[in-house]
């Protein structure tokens, strides 16, 4: 199955003539879902025990499956946190594969994770946390913040050896990222959510401790903040959260997952000030940095206590923590033994961009939201729910059903016209449900928003 031929040659200029066509592609094609059944009936038995050949498999793929698909980086995908990784994170990202290379242990993967590391020294420099803070690249947001309360639920039980066996509790809002009851149950810890209709304030989790119990209080081991929610783009009360934490002993915990880009951005640094407070920091580069799924990040103020709750052993592990092996492992800091060098990409491109770039980039962003703010009052017909926030909008047409937003998305959707989708919003106690951009790709257009905004007309 290894041994080079013509046909493996042939077949890897047609992947590489069609990655070059993707990235190239300045208008690329909005692909639209198809049920199993239809799938089934266009591709038929793929998978079968003499194959179907490189050339029929790749022009399954290339005319059907990946039709039936959303690229992410479409510029009129403004639904979810979509994303939009460079040209170069995408070329790179073949490189990274082509490697082979293991990222968990120095030994194996040295080069590669020196490499990572410099792109998380520039994430760590974003944040304001102090000398000696650093971090490891994970899938994605969930397996950071994951990776983040494992470390602080193991750090308060080494405090108190009373704890060995008690269930912890975690504070956090009603607008935090559902990854985090996800991480909670995953755990099995309990969540306290304080309710809020936007911001969660210091002041509100300073009236939550009030009410708790006795008991609970023992089992409070960290508070969760947001830095910029995906609904909306909201970043919590960072420094007043930050403060109590701190003055109390309680990790503090910064999911700035989609946020965090913005922390290279100077239009809003202020409005993060607090998070160098944190104790640990989740980050997804793949959404507002510009890098390709999957590739997140978990940064700690103090990586020993992550090091510590975390390393494995076994008698086959024992020689990637020799003296001659030693180095950075990126498995003893997060979730993951087996571990692609998924740092690689937003490396290459930091390096070959700059980081100036990547500030415009995602001012662009933000601008593109303000845009789209001014727009949406002038139609007549639609509104803002709120003001932007980073680069997030939500906003209704007036006079509209939940089912007419429904109707609309899937119609803008099945017409490869764009995939803007409706969300939820809390107001005065009851929830509406409304229209949301999120703004990640630089190259959306005026005119794009325009356009969007004329068929809800």
């Amino acid at each position: 199955m290894h041994n080079v031929d013509i046909d493996l040659v042939e077949m890897t200029l047609d992947v590489m003539k069609y990655a070059i066509n993707r990235i190239t592609d300045m208008d690329p094609v909005l692909g639209k879902p198809k049920t199993e059944k239809e799938l089934r009936s266009l591709v038929g038995e793929t998978i079968t025990p003499a194959g179907i050949g490189g050339e029929t498999a790749f022009k399954l793929f290339r005319e059907i499956l990946v039709k039936a698909s959303v690229p992410i980086d479409h510029p009129r995908h403004l639904a979810f946190v979509p994303a939009s990784p460079t040209r170069a994170a995408i070329m790179f990202d073949l490189v990274t594969s082509a490697t082979s290379v293991h990222g968990a242990y120095w030994l194996e993967g040295g080069g590669c994770i020196f490499a990572e590391n410099e792109a998380m020294r520039w994430l760590v420099s974003l944040t304001g946390l102090p000398e000696g803070a650093f971090g490891v690249f994970t899938s994605g947001g969930t397996e950071a913040n994951l990776s983040a309360m494992v470390a602080a639920r193991e750090a308060w039980r080494a405090k108190d050896e009373a704890r060995a066996t008690k269930r912890g509790l975690i504070i956090t809002s009603d607008g935090a990222h559902s990854s985090v009851k996800a991480m909670a149950k995953v755990i099995d810890v309990d969540v306290e959510y304080i309710n809020t209709e936007g911001r969660f304030e210091g002041s509100a989790l300073i009236e939550k401790m009030a009410g708790l119990s006795e008991e609970d209080r023992s089992r409070l081991f960290a508070v969760v903040a947001t830095a910029g929610t995906t609904n909306a783009g909201i970043i919590d009360d960072l420094a007043g959260i930050g403060r109590y934490c701190r003055d109390n002993g309680i990790w503090f915990h910064a999911d700035a997952a989609y946020g965090g880009g913005a922390l290279a951005a100077s239009s809003v640094r202020n409005l993060f000030n607090g998070i160098e407070l944190a104790d640990s920091i989740t980050i997804d580069p793949h959404k507002w940095l510009f890098s390709p799924y999957d590739c997140g990040a978990v940064i700690y103020r103090e990586p020993e206590l992550a090091r510590q709750a975390r390393s494995q052993g076994g008698s086959y592990l024992e020689i990637f923590h020799d003296e001659g092996a030693r180095g950075f492992n990126p498995a003893d800091y997060q979730i993951q033994l087996t571990r692609r060098v998924r740092g690689l990409p937003l490396w290459f491109s930091l390096a070959m961009h700059g980081t100036d770039r990547y500030q415009t980039a995602i001012e662009r962003g933000i601008e593109l939201a303000n845009i789209a703010g001014r727009m949406i009052g002038e139609t007549g017909y639609t509104e803002l729910v709120r003001e932007p926030s980073l680069s997030c909008v939500l906003y209704r047409r007036n006079g509209w059903t939940p089912q007419d937003y429904i109707d609309w998305t899937f119609k803008n959707h099945s017409e490869g016209f764009a995939l803007v989708a409706p969300t939820k919003w809390r107001s005065n106690g009851s929830h509406e449900t409304v229209a949301r951009f999120c703004f990640i790709n630089p190259d959306t257009t005026e005119k794009d928003i325009k356009d969007i905004l004329e068929t809800m007309r």
